[in-house]
C-alpha cells in the first residue's frame, strides 16, 4: 500500500477481474475480500494462541475488522476516501487498521477519558463531551484553557485535543471572529470528539533532541518482561535437580550392594577413571556397606525428599524420564524402600547408570564434580533478567515518562548496595546487553548522534524521528511562543495519525486542512518571522537530506521520511516536487502532474551523465514534456491531477500498455521507470535543498555498491529472491546517481575498483554481478545497450530489478 502518499488515479475501463481492488465504472473501489481474510486471521488467534494477552489483541482486532466489513456492506464507510466516514469530515481522526482501512470510529472518540471526567467534576458540569465543551467556552475555561498556554502543561496525543487551546489563544489575541469561525465548525462533533488537551505535571520537552521511545515506553517494556520458561527451566535443574542427582548418586555407591542382590558397586570403575575417593555420609567408599535396614531408612527418606521436590519445583521435567539416568535410580530407589530385591534387568540399568553417571562428571565430592556443581550453582544464583529490568524501570521512574534521557549510562550503571537493599539483586550485578540495547533507544540526542551510535539502523526508524525536528521548523512561523509550542505539540501529534487506503489519486490529509491549524495560519508572522520559518525549513530539510542520504545509501526513502522533506519543502515555499513510492498491487497506471515535474529536475541535473546514459534517458524530451504540459495547463480553472505524456512514456519503457495490461509484475515495471526517470527524490534534495552529505559523492558510490554485493549475495538459495533482487537494483540506481555526482576523472577508477570487488565476492554473487558490471563498465567507456537492455550477445545487461518473465539474475547460476 502507498501508506503516506498521493495515491492512484483510476483508469477508463476500471480494474481488471482479479485485481485486488473491486472495479466500478471511472473510478477503483476498495474490495472487502482483504478486510475479510485479516478477519478470518484474527478470529484464528483469537481462539488459538497460547498467550492470553495476544488472544487479547486479537480479539480487539476482529472488533475493528467487523466494524470495517460492516461499514462496508452497509456504506457508512468509503474506503479509498480521504474521508471514509460517512458524517465526519476528512480532518477527523479515524481509526484505522492494517492496510489503510477505516474502522468508522473517530480516534478522539469513545468513552470520556479520565482526565476529561476530572474536568468535569472540577468544573461540576455533566460528565458528557457536550458540556465540556461549552465550559470550555466560559470565562472560567478560557482562564484555565490560558493557564495551559502560558506554562505548557498539557500533552496532545492527537490532533483534536489542541482544538480548544486554539480557540483560547485566538480569543486573547482578539480575533474572535475566526474563533467564533473555528467553534461554529467544530460545534457538530462537540459530543463526540475529545477537544480538550490532557493535563502534564511538566512542559514538553525540547524537540532540540530526538528519541526512539520515550522514558515510559522503556519502562513499560521493562517491565513487562516476565520469567522466561526455558531459562527457569535450566535454573530448576542447576539449583534442584542436579544437587538431588548428586544425592541419589551418593546413595547407590554406598549401598549398592546392600540393596540389591547384584552388586553395582564401582570402585573399579572410579579407579580406572582416577576419580577421587571422599569417605563420608553420602559419598563412595572403598567398599559399599552391608547394612541392608539402614539402606532401606536412607532410600525412604530420600525418596521422601524426591516426591517434596517434585511438588515444589515443576517446571524440569527431566526426571520424570524413566529411562534417563535419574530415572533408573529412582526407579530402583522406590524398589530398595520397599524393600523389594531389583530384578536382573533393573540391577543391569542401574549399574551402567550408575557407571556412566560417574565417567560423566566424576565422584560426588571429587575435584572435577565440585568444580562443575561450584559452575552450576553459580549460574542458577545469577538474578533473572526480568529481575534486573525491573530493577532499570525504578531508576527511570523519577524521569519525565514523556521524554526520552541524555542520562543513559547512569541507568545501566551495576547496582548499588542501596538498590540491592531493596530489590535483594546481589550488588554489582551487571545490566545485561539485551536490556542495555532496550534503555538505550531512550537516548534523546540529536539524530546524528543516534545513527552514530547505531540506534537508527535503518531510513524507516529514521523517519519515525523526524517529526519531532519538523514540529519546531513549522512552529517557527509563529512569533508567540505560546503558539509555537502549541503548533509544535498539534503537529507531533498529527503525525501519529495512520495513513489511509486511497484511491483515484487523492491525498493524505494534511496538517494545513485541519481547521484549528488554518485558523492561526496567518498569525503572528511579520515579515521577519516568515523569513526565519522559512530558512528553518530549508536547513531542516537540508538537515534531513544529508543524514537520510549520507547514512542509508543504497537505500529507498521510505515514504514517511518523503512526507516529511515534502512538508518542509512546502513551508520553505521551494519548488521541490517530492514523489513517494507507489505500490504495485493498488497503482492504477497513471502519475501525478509532480512526477514529470520530479523528472524534469533530474534531467536539468544529470543530462548526458553516466547515470542517463545507462538508463537511456532522453534528457530533451523530458524537459519539451513539462514545458508542454505546463503550457496545457495555462488558463485553466484547476490543476491538472494526470500526466498522461509521463504515463505513456513510463509505459513505454517499460515495454507495457498501462492502459490494458494489469498485473503487479506489470505495474511494477512502469512505476520502476518512473523512479528511473525521478531518482526517487535524490535530484530533487541535490538541487532543490543543496544536499551535500560529508562523506562526500565517491564514498555513497562506494557505499551504494556494498549494499548491493551484500544484497545479491541473499539471493543465493532464497526461495523468494525477488523482493531482494529489488532492493539490489534502487542500490543499483543511487549508486549510479552517486557516481554520475562524482568528477568524471574519478568515474573511470571507481568501476574498476567496483568490478574488482565484484570479483572477489562469494563466487555465486560475483556470477550474478558479472553482466551488471559488464553493462556498467560498456556505458562508462562509452557504449550503450541494445533496445531490450543488453549488450554484447547478452554478456552485458541493465541493471533493472522488475519483470514480467523470469529475472536474469534469478537464473544467473544454477
Amino acid at each position: 500500500m502507498n501508506e503516506n502518499a498521493d495515491q492512484q488515479h483510476p483508469t477508463e475501463t476500471g480494474r481488471p477481474a482479479g485485481a485486488p481492488a473491486a472495479a466500478t465504472t471511472g473510478t477503483a473501489t476498495a474490495s472487502a475480500a482483504y478486510a475479510a481474510g485479516q478477519l478470518a486471521r484474527a478470529l484464528h488467534t483469537s481462539v488459538s494462541h497460547a498467550e492470553p494477552a495476544t488472544r487479547d489483541r486479537a480479539l480487539d482486532r476482529v472488533r475493528k475488522w467487523r466494524a470495517v466489513l460492516a461499514g462496508m456492506a452497509d456504506g457508512s464507510l468509503t474506503v479509498g476516501s480521504r474521508a471514509p466516514v460517512a458524517g465526519l469530515p476528512a480532518w477527523v481522526t479515524p481509526e484505522v487498521v492494517r492496510g489503510g482501512f477505516a474502522t468508522g470510529t473517530p480516534a478522539a472518540g469513545g468513552p470520556l477519558t479520565p482526565h476529561e471526567a476530572d474536568a468535569a467534576r472540577r468544573a461540576g458540569i455533566p460528565a458528557d463531551r457536550a458540556a465540556l465543551f461549552a465550559h470550555a467556552l466560559t470565562e472560567q475555561g478560557l482562564e484555565e484553557l490560558w493557564q495551559l498556554l502560558d506554562n505548557g502543561r498539557y500533552e496532545v496525543s492527537l490532533p483534536e485535543e489542541a482544538a480548544l487551546l486554539t480557540v483560547a489563544w485566538l480569543v486573547r489575541a482578539d480575533d474572535f471572529g475566526m474563533a467564533a469561525s473555528l467553534v461554529t465548525e467544530l460545534q457538530p462533533f462537540a459530543d463526540r470528539l475529545r477537544f480538550l488537551p490532557r493535563p502534564a505535571d511538566r512542559p514538553a520537552p525540547d524537540a532540540s533532541a530526538v528519541h526512539r521511545r520515550s522514558v515510559g515506553e522503556v519502562s513499560d517494556a521493562l517491565r513487562a518482561r516476565g520469567p522466561k520458561t526455558a531459562i527457569e527451566v535450566q535454573r530448576e535443574a542447576l539449583g534442584v535437580w542436579r544437587p538431588f542427582d548428586d544425592e541419589l548418586l551418593g546413595y547407590w555407591l554406598q549401598h549398592g550392594e546392600a540393596a540389591t542382590p547384584v552388586s553395582v558397586s564401582v570402585p573399579d570403575a572410579a579407579d580406572r577413571l582416577g576419580a577421587e575417593r571422599v569417605p563420608g555420609p553420602g559419598r563412595a567408599t572403598a567398599r559399599p556397606g552391608h547394612d541392608g535396614g539402614d539402606a532401606r531408612v536412607q532410600a525412604g527418606a530420600l525418596l521422601e525428599r524426591y516426591h517434596a521436590l517434585a511438588a515444589a519445583h515443576t517446571l524440569c521435567r527431566r526426571h520424570r524420564d524413566q529411562k534417563s539416568n535419574t530415572g533408573i535410580m529412582l526407579r530402583a530407589l522406590e524398589e530398595a524402600a520397599a524393600g523389594r530385591r531389583l530384578t536382573p534387568r533393573l540391577a543391569g540399568l542401574l549399574r551402567h547408570a550408575v557407571t556412566s553417571s560417574v565417567a560423566k562428571r566424576g565422584l560426588p565430592g571429587s575435584d572435577r564434580h565440585s568444580r562443575l556443581r561450584a559452575e552450576q550453582a553459580r549460574q542458577a544464583a545469577l538474578p533473572a533478567h526480568h529481575e534486573i529490568a525491573a530493577a532499570v524501570a525504578d531508576r527511570l521512574a523519577p524521569l519525565d515518562q514523556r521524554t526520552g534521557t541524555p542520562d543513559i549510562d547512569g541507568m545501566l550503571a551495576p547496582v548499588t548496595e542501596t538498590e540491592a537493599a531493596g530489590n535483594g539483586l546481589p550488588t554489582g550485578t551487571v545490566v545485561p546487553p539485551r536490556l542495555r540495547q532496550v534503555v538505550r533507544t531512550a537516548l534523546s540526542a540529536p539524530p546524528e548522534d543516534l545513527v552514530a551510535q547505531g540506534l537508527v539502523p535503518s531510513a524507516e526508524v529514521l523517519a519515525e524521528l523526524v517529526p519531532q525536528l519538523v514540529a519546531n521548523a513549522t512552529a517557527e512561523r509563529h512569533a508567540d511562543p505560546a503558539l509555537r509550542t502549541l503548533a509544535a505539540a498539534t503537529y507531533r501529534a498529527f503525525r501519529n495519525r495512520r495513513s489511509l487506503l486511497l484511491l483515484n489519486l487523492e491525498h493524505q490529509v494534511r496538517v494545513d486542512e485541519l481547521p484549528w491549524v488554518r485558523a492561526v495560519a496567518g498569525h503572528g508572522s511579520d515579515a521577519d518571522t516568515q523569513a526565519r520559518a522559512r530558512a528553518a525549513a530549508e536547513a531542516a530539510l537540508r538537515r534531513l537530506g544529508d543524514l537520510a542520504v549520507g547514512a542509508f545509501p543504497g537505500t529507498l526513502l521510505p515514504n514517511p521520511l518523503v512526507r516529511e522533506m515534502s512538508h518542509l519543502a512546502r513551508q520553505a515555499d521551494l519548488s521541490a516536487a517530492f514523489t513517494e513510492e507507489l505500490a504495485a498491487d493498488i497503482f492504477m497506471g497513471t502519475f501525478s502532474p509532480k512526477f514529470l515535474s520530479a523528472a524534469r529536475t533530474a534531467a536539468d541535473l544529470l543530462e548526458d551523465s553516466l547515470y542517463t546514459r545507462y538508463y537511456g534517458i532522453d534528457c530533451a524530451a523530458l524537459r519539451s514534456m513539462a514545458v508542454v504540459h505546463a503550457a496545457d495547463g495555462i488558463g485553466r480553472t484547476r490543476p491538472a491531477t494526470t500526466a498522461p505524456a509521463f504515463d505513456r512514456l513510463c509505459g513505454e519503457r517499460a515495454g507495457t500498455d498501462t492502459a490494458r495490461a494489469w498485473s503487479p509484475a506489470g505495474n511494477g515495471t512502469v512505476i520502476e521507470q518512473a523512479q528511473i526517470l525521478t531518482t526517487h527524490n535524490l535530484a530533487v534534495l541535490v538541487r532543490h535543498a543543496g544536499v551535500a552529505p560529508e562523506a562526500g559523492w565517491e564514498a555513497l558510490a562506494e557505499a551504494g555498491f556494498t549494499a548491493v554485493c551484500r544484497l545479491v549475495t541473499r539471493v543465493h538459495g532464497h526461495p523468494r529472491p525477488l523482493g531482494t533482487i529489488k532492493d539490489a537494483a534502487h542500490a543499483w540506481r543511487q549508486m549510479l546517481f552517486f557516481l554520475s555526482l562524482c568528477p568524471a576523472a574519478r568515474q573511470a577508477a571507481l568501476v574498476q575498483r567496483m568490478a574488482a570487488e565484484a570479483a572477489g565476492q562469494p563466487w555465486h554473487t560475483a556470477a550474478r554481478l558479472a553482466p551488471a558490471i559488464a553493462g556498467l563498465r560498456l556505458v562508462a567507456g562509452g557504449g550503450t545497450f541494445d533496445a531490450d537492455g543488453t549488450a554484447l550477445g547478452g554478456l552485458a545487461r541493465r541493471f533493472q530489478g522488475w519483470t514480467t518473465t523470469g529475472h536474469w539474475m534469478r537464473a544467473a547460476v544454477r
